[in-house]
């Protein structure tokens, strides 16, 4: 890998990550006050707890936010921790949006997205536009960088040191510490998720290795909230470890259920066949979904 090919991998993660935080940020801004006064009316049982939890973590594309949202709710005697396990539960399922709306490759568009959203950003006066012109803006930098990162992985498809060590995936062990690490230093599962998409678009990847990193990938989320609730109350700790032993069990569940029945792979694999990136997205739903039922 040539040394311009390295920097245009760095420049498109860079670009990626920026576009994935603008995007939440802003989204936070524009809906952030409503989707609080919404946490705090509309969790009054688990299962308004769960939908609240999946349909505000959707709007503002991250669960870290609304994590730490109900961790200060709790921290401030708002909501119970029943409550707050409803809504984390919910978080995790509206997170795997971001995957979805990723698989979609439009990374041909993205010079149009971004074109709009500057427009909307620089000539309309009204501030709520430009906000929505600056979600725009992120979702564009989003697919811009992704697209970089998949051209400077390209040559990578015939590099045989590079392949093998990709194939270490597929042990369980190493492919849940390669995600639980990685995405607990971005401190994000939308982006970490998003990269392994790109990986798998270019045939580096397949779902039999993803599916570990996966996992591992939603249990690394997880030290944001940790992070959040050192020093405040018990319940706030509580809340966090209980955000952690979710992921922690669902990964035991799903590693079991990976090994008694391995055509669960394939399942997920001919919903679309030859599309290595919605594969990762659906498989990251399905994992969501599964869990909060059997655990909630």
């Amino acid at each position: 890998m040539s040394v311009y090919m390295i920097f245009l991998l760095l420049g498109g993660l860079g670009m990626f990550l920026y576009g994935m935080k603008m995007m939440s940020d802003r989204l936070e801004k524009v809906a952030g006050d409503r989707m609080r006064r919404v946490l705090e009316l509309l969790t009054t049982n688990r299962f308004a707890a769960v939908g609240v939890g999946t349909g505000v973590t959707a709007l503002i594309q991250s669960s870290s936010a609304t994590t730490v949202m109900v961790i200060g709710f709790v921290n401030a005697g708002l909501m119970s921790l029943l409550q707050a396990t409803g809504v984390i539960m919910g978080a995790n399922i509206g997170t795997t949006v971001t995957g979805q709306l990723i698989a979609f490759k439009l990374s041909d568009v993205a010079p149009f997205i971004l074109f709009t959203g500057m427009l909307m950003t620089v000539f309309v006066k009204k501030r709520k536009i430009a906000r929505i012109g600056e979600i725009v803006l992120g979702f564009g930098i989003l697919f811009v960088g992704l697209g970089l990162m998949a051209d400077a992985m390209e040559p990578l498809r015939d590099n045989e040191t590079f392949r093998n060590i990709l194939v270490n995936f597929k042990n369980p062990v190493i492919g849940i510490l390669a995600g639980a690490v990685f995405t607990a230093i971005i401190q994000s599962s939308s982006a970490s998720v998003g990269i392994l998409q790109s990986f798998a678009a270019i045939g580096l990847v397949g779902l039999d290795s993803a599916v570990y990193v996966v996992l591992g990938m939603n249990i690394g989320k997880c030290i944001t909230a940790i992070i959040f609730a050192i020093g405040n109350s018990t319940n706030s700790k509580r809340t966090a470890g209980i955000h952690l032993l979710f992921n922690i069990i669902g990964t035991i569940v799903y590693l079991i259920l990976l090994m008694l029945f391995p055509g669960l792979v394939l399942f997920v694999e001919s919903l679309s066949p030859g599309n290595g990136s919605r594969q990762i997205a659906n498989f990251h739903t399905m994992f969501n979904i599964t869990v909060t039922i059997l655990l909630f």
